[in-house]
């Protein structure tokens, strides 16, 4: 700690004693500095008595300068341990596939054009999983639909439509959109949401129950099996992007959406290097954060 930092800490303490109790110095170090900076200044900043101290009139007027001083070296610090928590600094992310497909890829290239030495992780899974990961701080921030997952900061991002999915040769791919009722009726593959699925809420708010034949947790593997005429799904519009296989996608008569949100327990604790990133994807999203 600096001179000029002592220095403020007795002025806010009011006494040579508090203030080195408070440094964990001794009293004598603490007037030592204090000493050598009314020697730089060559004036007198401290007036000592029975009763406390006070500042000279040099001392009042030198005091503002003195805080500044001290923010200033406060600020390089901060400067310093973030370029140095960037140097690599490791970004852990809980994600799932629509998202680690086809948003996160190019932020992360750019991203990394600007902070080459960061590495990313990027642990797979679904909401009630990536939502426990953040509590126990196995990744600093995840991907997550906030109605899935409780006790944590969210800020929303986008919507994403889900579609019916099915095999080409389906009869229900001659009509323009299919219906809920109509996709309950055939043998149904369940993407795998963990415990709140999108589709099946939008069915028992219909007062349907789908035919479910298979739970699969991976959206890849659901359109292979759609492809294959093992039956039809709902999957989300944004994991079929840019995604050529042979299959047929329907819209829903009933409009089925999720929110795609941000995650995370504290934005002050986080690794430097992950709070960048996170400002970095709300800045691409033009998303301003409420204070």
């Amino acid at each position: 700690m600096n001179r000029y930092e002592v220095f403020v800490k007795v002025m806010e303490c009011g006494n040579f004693t508090k203030a080195a109790e408070e440094l964990n110095y001794t009293q004598s170090a603490v007037s030592q500095m204090v000493h050598t900076l009314e020697q730089e200044l060559s004036t007198t900043l401290v007036l000592r008595s029975k009763s406390g101290i006070e500042l000279t009139a040099d001392g009042k007027e030198y005091l503002p300068y003195i805080r500044s001083i001290c923010n200033a070296h406060r600020e390089l610090k901060a400067k310093y341990n973030e370029m140095q928590g960037l140097q690599g600094g490791v970004i852990r992310i809980g994600t799932f596939t629509s998202v680690s497909c086809n948003l996160l890829p190019a932020m992360m290239k750019e991203f990394k054009n600007q902070y080459p030495s960061v590495q990313f992780v990027l642990q797979q899974g679904e909401y009630t999983n990536i939502g426990q990961w953040i509590k126990e701080g196995s990744v600093d921030f995840g991907f997550i639909n906030p109605d899935a997952v409780k006790g944590l900061n969210t800020i929303n991002l986008q919507k994403d439509e889900m579609v019916a999915v099915l095999p080409p040769d389906h009869p229900l791919t001659k009509k323009q959109e299919v219906s809920l009722e109509e996709l309950a009726t055939q043998n149904y593959i369940l993407l795998d949401e963990g415990e709140l699925s999108v589709p099946l809420c939008a069915f028992e708010k219909n007062g349907l129950t789908p035919n479910i034949q298979y739970k699969v947790y991976d959206d890849y593997t659901i359109m292979s099996m759609v492809e294959k005429g093992l039956g039809v799904s709902i999957l989300y519009s944004l994991v079929l992007q840019n995604h050529k296989q042979n299959y047929v996608i329907r819209p829903i008569s009933t409009p089925v959406e999720r929110t795609i949100a941000l995650a995370y327990k504290n934005k002050k604790t986080l690794p430097v290097a992950s709070r960048l990133f996170l400002d970095f994807i709300l800045d691409k999203f033009m998303i301003i954060e409420k204070e």
